[in-house]
């Protein structure tokens, strides 16, 4: 679903740098903008060459019954190749330029400017061919022909750019039905997540609150400081959110957990500089609940120190997180029965619904250690 809908060009707190998953996200966020698609942008030089010439032909074909040589023929085919890209491409421009002002608008009275710009662009391009056709001494066109030929033109134009908005218009209404469908899915996800995480969470971090109001209220004041940031994050919604965010959120998250757990984890981090951190984005939560799923399943399990390393690295548009935990020595871990606990479906799905289908999380297990990678893609979007 990513493939046709994703781009929030989110980050929080920061100006207006933003990074991507893909080119053609960011291009559907524009049509999710406006019903009418930055044709520019969407179509390349020779696309819009080859519709030209494609269109004059037909047109010149269409009136063959008046041509009666073949330097005729090339002579209304190249007038009508020049009418049809003096209206197509300062048509897509003015409407391009007025884009802001027109998708404020209702879409019946957007598109009746934008069919009012090419009719005139249309009438413009018509009577500019014609003169020239009369100083060339191509044809002899009186005014009455002049004024009959520039309307039928307009309203051909006109026409024909109705049938291409309705198009566009019907386009439009699919892929809001799609990023709708889109969001209730991720909600949906983004809530079961949430479902899991705060019940036995909030009943621990409780527990602990009630242990260290007594003996060290310091601790228990910086204690419901990380809980309140953790909690905030998580009733923010599903978006996508810096990863300088996500690190954070992750820290709180174990910064809780260090007080219950007192000296059974120690956790390395091992991050970027902080000019590509700022450019790196990821699905709110992602991280933290991959984490929390190998608290429970391992770090809850034995009473020895666990020892966790988190790399980030992003590299040939791709962010790869590895997060090796080695596994206690004293405590028997069946490794079939621990890789059916770690199951992180719900994570993978919530990155692909953002990056595509070629993001994942895996996990491989021996005696010695667990190596969990998370991997997804990621373009600059100053690239």
């Amino acid at each position: 679903m990513k493939k046709w809908w994703h781009s929030y060009w989110f980050k929080s707190g920061h100006e207006n740098k933003s990074s991507i998953a893909n080119d053609e996200a960011t291009l559907l966020a524009e049509r999710l903008e406006f019903f009418v698609p930055n044709l520019r942008r969407f179509l390349t030089p020779w696309q819009v060459f080859l519709y030209v010439v494609a269109w004059s032909i037909f047109l010149t074909i269409m009136m063959r019954y008046e041509l009666f040589t073949w330097y005729l023929f090339l002579q209304r085919l190249l007038a009508v190749a020049v009418i049809t890209a003096a209206t197509v491409f300062p048509g897509f421009i003015i409407v391009d330029y007025f884009r802001p002002t027109l998708k404020r608008l209702h879409t019946i009275d957007a598109g009746a400017r934008i069919v009012v710009i090419l009719c005139l662009c249309a009438v413009c391009a018509k009577v500019l061919v014609m003169l020239i056709e009369n100083a060339l001494g191509w044809a002899n066109y009186g005014g009455r022909r002049i004024l009959i030929d520039t309307l039928v033109n307009g309203l051909l134009t006109g026409g024909f750019t109705l049938v291409f908005l309705l198009h566009f218009s019907s386009r439009y209404q699919q892929l809001l039905a799609l990023k709708r469908a889109f969001d209730q899915q991720l909600a949906a996800q983004n809530d079961l997540i949430k479902a899991r995480i705060a019940p036995h969470f909030f009943f621990n971090t409780i527990n602990t609150l009630v242990s260290l109001i007594e003996s060290s209220p310091a601790k228990a004041a910086e204690l419901l400081q990380h809980v309140s940031a953790l909690f905030r994050a998580s009733f923010n919604g599903p978006k996508e959110i810096s990863f300088e965010e996500e690190v954070a959120l992750c820290q709180h998250y174990l910064s809780i957990e260090a007080c219950r757990l007192t000296d059974k984890l120690e956790v390395v981090w091992r991050l970027p500089d902080d000019d590509m951190m700022y450019d790196m984005v990821i699905t709110a939560l992602t991280l933290q609940s991959v984490l929390e799923q190998i608290l429970l399943s391992v770090v809850e399990m034995t009473t020895e120190t666990i020892y966790m390393s988190i790399e980030v690295t992003w590299q040939y548009h791709r962010v790869v997180i590895e997060i090796n935990v080695q596994l206690p020595s004293k405590t028997l871990f069946i490794k079939r029965d621990l890789s059916r606990q770690i199951n992180f479906e719900i994570q993978t799905k919530r990155l692909q619904l953002n990056f595509g289908k070629s993001a994942y999380i895996k996990s491989q297990i021996n005696q010695q250690q667990m190596q969990t990678t998370i991997s997804y893609p990621l373009h600059d979007a100053g690239l």
